[in-house]
């Protein structure tokens, strides 16, 4: 695989090619996924579950994802590595770019910062700063205790319209890519559809540019239980290899996700 930049993923929403994208957190497994088609790593703060076994992600440093972000970095110098900001790492621009700076020295090519148009300050900063930016709407989990736990997002149409608005806000402000999750397929669509910039989804349908899932849930290993928008490839492949490839073929072909991982 050639190396991604951000210049490869906005080639390909424009060209309508799908971007397939997984969280690693490690060289090992970056490695396994890049061989094998995938487009985009993340080294997301989902780590403060599915590794350190917590209840949410709050408990995550900016020095948890620095780690993981060079042990992701060494699987491969080509890899294209997303590295979230963790909870209460960017609430004014001064820290975003402090703990962005630190995000982007261990390898990071982008970093993603979880909501809407009040971040327009910080992502305009980060950007003049030379730093790539990914927004985060929906069911953002830094925000779980304000939802009231881990629920769908945008089912009302003054919910969605804001969603909508909030994407471009954050485009003007200079984010590169967006991450739409749980939200239903349709809203989705149209937040894709209102920007210019990549829109990678995770329970929000196939009509995103792209998908991403947590690899414990790509494998149906995540402790407790496996979300709706998920599917355990290893258990229909038999092996890892064949489970990411096959992730890969079905995101780009639009087979993944189908209807029964989405909401409506």
């Amino acid at each position: 695989m050639a190396k991604t930049s951000v210049s490869t993923l906005a080639k390909m929403k424009r060209e309508g090619t799908k971007i397939t994208a997984l969280t690693a957190y490690d060289a090992s497994f970056a490695k396994l996924f890049y061989d094998n088609g995938v487009d985009v790593i993340l080294v997301g703060d989902s780590l403060g579950m599915v590794l350190q076994g917590g209840e949410d992600t709050l408990a995550v440093t900016v020095d948890d994802i620095a780690y993981h972000t060079r042990c992701v970095r060494a699987g491969s110098k080509a890899l294209f590595v997303i590295a979230d900001m963790p909870f209460m790492s960017y609430s004014d621009p001064q820290s975003a770019c402090e703990n962005a700076a630190k995000l982007m020295r261990s390898g990071a090519n982008m970093v993603k910062l979880e909501g809407g148009e009040w971040l327009y300050d910080s992502i305009e900063k980060l950007t003049q700063q030379g730093i790539p930016v990914c927004g985060h709407l929906g069911l953002t989990p830094q925000s779980v205790h304000v939802f009231g736990g881990f629920k769908i997002q945008g089912r009302e149409e003054a919910q969605a319209q804001k969603m909508i608005d909030d994407a471009q806000a954050l485009e003007r402000a200079g984010a590169q890519m967006i991450v739409i999750e749980c939200v239903p397929s349709t809203l989705a669509k149209r937040i894709t559809d209102a920007v210019s910039i990549p829109v990678i989804g995770i329970g929000a349908g196939k009509e995103t540019d792209g998908q991403i899932l947590v690899m414990h849930d790509l494998v149906g290993i995540s402790a407790g239980y496996i979300p709706k928008f998920s599917k355990n490839f290893l258990l229909e492949t038999g092996n890892m290899v064949d489970a990411v490839k096959k992730f890969c073929t079905d995101v780009k072909s639009g087979d993944f996700p189908a209807a029964e991982h989405e909401f409506n």
